[in-house]
């Protein structure tokens, strides 16, 4: 299945072929005791966790951060047995029915919450006695809209019974607030659905409207969703209803922040008028008295009003409707002294069609369409117009700073009004400012200015940071150093105030920024020597550049959970031969607490046979060290010599080679499984190395890292005998299906077979932001130069092209083009077209199979 990753800086879906690893939702074999959901008591002093065991098993325990404890929450032999005792049952230690704990304040006791009952427990006597149940609970209140699940407890098992008339769907909604399918409930059916305190689901019906939706509780024995408790949930919901009606007249005007006036658009111009409770009744003025026009020289194709087509085109919101044309673009100062407004020059929007020859609705093919912007087209262009409220005066704002914008983006307004500032992209990415317009005059200065000669790598999280500080200053990422560090800027000079951060490392991702301790919270890469630099390690800093301390020590990528008061943190760290281990460490200076768990994986290790091994090598320059990791077919013999596959995916805004822990590799293991030792590497080109590891990809991606690849596969070979060397494979989607076919034109002395799945095999062809940001603007000869179409006649080795006919994420005649030129070039290879299938096609069963015997039967 395809997973979708989500860029902070402009909201948009990358298909991210590195992430098709995921493992299978099928959890068998397992991995246990990796999962520790803290819950906290006492003050934030204590807690308590339930932890997965082998065999169906769980065990309870409880940590005291004080005296830097681990134990057992109690005793939980004594505990079966009192229990079983009372409910004429026999039961195991660890097979309690018990979901959640509850602690006495003295801990005297401990309230067992189950499905069928809750007992006290007095940890003095070990004693076991019931608690009344009162009536039966029936599961938790329904209630819309959906919320994102969290985590409160261990895990439990729900009974979801369906006692309408027709099938409704069922749906976790997980911790960002997305939806994840469970499959579907038969009318008059029953579901019984593992899940975890604190998690949230919806029920939908056939035609995907919600009908309900829950959050999991301790104490739930059983979800019935009925007439009666629609009813309740159509009650709970109806006071919100009137507020998501439109009002009639002009519903979109924007109101000033004082009440007194609404903008709005009419025949593509901005206007103002008063509202009614700012035009006293007793004067009788009709409202075209208190309307005012601010422009004249609007037109349809250059209008004021709020415009879709960028994020239909660059955003690949394909669906997303224009606002109703009065809505304007505006931004009113806090005083309402002044309204900024931008004047959009619309686009004519390029549509990319594409035929649908198996709709499940017909018989005869459809034609379908949808917009979609291509490096080089023209995007709409807004411009910002200032306007005094009392004169209606324009003050004309300074354009020189912003002469070519891939994005012009307002960011706020000062607290006194008297200034705004503005986010500027240029044009090919090579200038990033924030701007300071000041709304007596509309003088425009860059507050920061940052420049590259290649590309900023504004498009993915961490690498671009701007956070407003509480004291006057702003905070900053950027890779002037070679990396990615934060930089603090003073907005009243516009000079860097002090660098956060520095060193030959990079920051990752921030986590928190404490403004009143002044500290920064962040996740880095390559802080730790002697460590894979793609491990996350946690740490922090203060704002002025002092006490920076790296809070984690374990070798391997750590994510961090805090207590509720951030005194303590949990730290959970792995690596793809390490399961999972969790310690409990002190926030103020990483010091260790007490270990926790360390992850049972055997079940992995007995059906795979071995973990993926890390291999590290010298690339191209005969310096740089290249990460990458290799894995083994399920009966492996050292003894035997085996073919080499590559996974591939080289696209420039992540790095790829997984670095956690997992207990599946889906392709990767299916393909190994024919005889073959698949690896996957991070060439130069990628992201979260220093920069001018990651300036390689600069209008060159048709270098995706392969001599940095081919130099660690040779040395592989060298390394371990049972590599052959002699008969390498290829294999990659979507930017990583044009690193495959790419490894034939350029390095078919080396790669003998390659499988490229919907790859973008000419630039020219896919996405605008995407290729814009690695190869530039405009566009040029570099494109050609880049493009597996132009070059097919090059191609060498045996070559396999997969492509789904519904891809609408990149083009699927980037894929048919090539299969023209390969033609013309007499040059013999493989094609499977996927009807009714999208992006992604080869992880569809069937072409998933064909991929993997293809490799097979050309590597033999």
């Amino acid at each position: 299945m395809s997973n979708v990753k989500i860029s902070c800086s402009i909201a948009i879906a990358i298909f991210s072929f590195s992430l098709l690893m995921t493992p299978a939702r099928a959890q068998s074999p397992r991995v246990f005791r990796d999962d520790v959901q803290p819950q906290w008591f006492d003050g934030n002093s204590k807690f308590w966790y339930r932890i997965r065991l082998a065999e169906n098993q769980t065990e309870f325990v409880l940590v005291d951060t004080v005296a830097g404890t681990r134990k057992p929450a109690f005793d939980h032999q004594r505990v079966a047995a009192a229990i079983g005792e009372a409910t004429s049952t026999k039961l195991a230690p660890g097979k309690l029915p018990v979901q959640s704990l509850e602690f006495a304040h003295d801990l005297s006791s401990v309230l067992l919450q189950g499905r069928n009952g809750s007992w006290r427990l007095n940890l003095k006597s070990n004693t076991v006695a019931p608690i009344e149940q009162h009536s039966a609970d029936t599961g938790t209140a329904f209630f819309l809209p959906v919320r994102k699940s969290v985590d409160r407890g261990g895990d439990l098992e729900l009974k979801i019974t369906n006692e309408l008339d027709s099938p409704v769907q069922l749906i976790w909604i997980d911790r960002n607030g997305r939806p994840v399918g469970y499959g579907s409930i038969a009318s008059r059916g029953m579901r019984a659905q593992h899940t975890f305190v604190g998690h949230v689901w919806l029920l939908q019906n056939a035609k995907g409207a919600p009908l309900a939706a829950f959050e999991a509780t301790a104490n739930a024995v059983e979800i019935i969703l009925n007439k009666e408790s629609l009813a309740a949930v159509k009650k709970s919901s109806s006071p919100a209803e009137p507020k998501r009606r439109r009002r009639r007249g002009r519903p979109s005007a924007a109101i000033s922040p004082d009440g007194r006036w609404k903008a709005f658009v009419r025949e593509d111009n901005l206007w103002l008028t008063e509202t009614p409770s700012a035009t006293p009744s007793a004067e009788g003025n009709e409202s075209a008295d208190t309307e005012r026009q601010l422009t004249t020289d609007a037109t349809p194709g250059d209008s004021f009003s709020k415009d879709a087509s960028r994020a239909r085109l660059v955003q690949m919101a394909y669906e997303l409707a224009n606002p109703p044309a009065e809505t304007p673009d505006v931004h009113w100062s806090p005083t309402a002294d002044h309204v900024l407004a931008f004047q959009t020059d619309r686009v004519t929007e390029r549509r990319v069609h594409y035929v649908e020859s198996s709709p499940a609705d017909q018989l005869d093919p459809k034609l379908n369409s949808y917009p979609y912007a291509k490096p080089g087209d023209k995007l709409p262009t807004p411009r910002p117009r200032l306007f005094h409220v009392e004169t209606g005066e324009e003050i004309a704002v300074a354009t020189d700073l912003f002469p070519n914008p891939f994005e012009l983006k307002f960011l706020k307004w000062s607290d006194s009004g008297d200034r705004f500032w503005l986010l500027y992209n240029e044009r090919g990415h090579q200038n990033l400012r924030v701007l300071e317009v000041l709304a007596d005059d509309g003088t425009v200065r860059a507050i920061v200015d940052e420049h590259s000669d290649t590309f900023i790598h504004y498009s993915t999280a961490g690498k671009f940071v701007l956070e407003w500080l509480d004291d006057g200053n702003l905070l900053w990422a950027s890779e002037r150093s070679g990396w990615n560090h934060l930089y603090r800027y003073s907005v009243s000079t516009g000079d860097v105030a002090n660098t956060v951060t520095s060193g030959n490392w990079n920051v990752r991702r921030i986590e928190k920024i404490d403004q009143d301790a002044g500290v920064v919270w962040f996740y880095a890469v390559g802080a730790v020597a002697d460590q894979d630099p793609y491990h996350e390690h946690f740490c922090k800093v203060h704002l002025d550049g002092s006490g920076f301390t790296v809070l984690t020590e374990g070798d391997g990528t750590h994510e961090v959970k805090f207590s509720p008061d951030r005194t303590y943190f949990l730290d959970k760290y792995s690596r793809v031969d390490l399961p999972p281990v969790a310690e409990l460490r002190r926030s103020d200076d990483g010091s260790l607490v007490t270990k926790l768990e360390t992850a049972d994986a055997s079940q992995v290790i007995a059906a795979r046979g071995s973990l993926p091994i890390r291999f590290t090598a010298k690339g191209r320059d005969g310096k740089t060290d290249i990460w990458g990791i290799i894995h083994r077919p399920v009966e492996f013999n050292e003894d035997q010599a085996y073919p080499i596959v590559e996974n591939i995916y080289a696209g420039p805004h992540d790095h790829h080679v997984p670095k956690a822990f997992r207990s599946s590799y889906r392709h990767q293991h299916e393909i190994a499984d024919r005889g073959i030792v698949v690896v996957q590497i991070d060439g130069m080109g990628t992201a979260w190395r220093s920069k001018k590891f990651h300036d390689v990809c600069f209008q060159n991606l048709k270098d995706a890292g392969l001599p940095d690849r081919i130099a660690w596969m040779k040395a592989a070979a060298k390394k371990f005998t049972w590599i052959d060397a002699g008969r390498v494979g290829i294999y990659g989607g979507s930017a990583g299906g044009q690193n495959a076919m790419a490894a034939l034109l350029w390095h078919g002395n080396f790669y003998k077979a390659a499988v490229a799945d919907c790859g973008c095999h000419d630039n020219r062809m896919d996405k605008l932001w995407w290729n814009e940001q690695w190869m530039g603007w405009p566009v040029d000869d570099h494109y050609a130069v880049n493009s597996n179409s132009e070059n097919a006649s090059r191609l060498q080795g045996r070559l396999m092209l997969v492509v789904g006919e519904l891809d609408r994420n990149v083009d699927p005649a980037s894929t048919t083009q090539v299969v023209r030129q390969l033609i013309k070039a007499n040059k013999d290879f493989d094609f499977l077209l996927m009807p009714g299938v999208g992006h992604g096609a080869c992880e569809r069963p069937y072409a998933s199979r064909r991929r993997a015997t293809f490799l097979a039967e050309n590597l033999r």
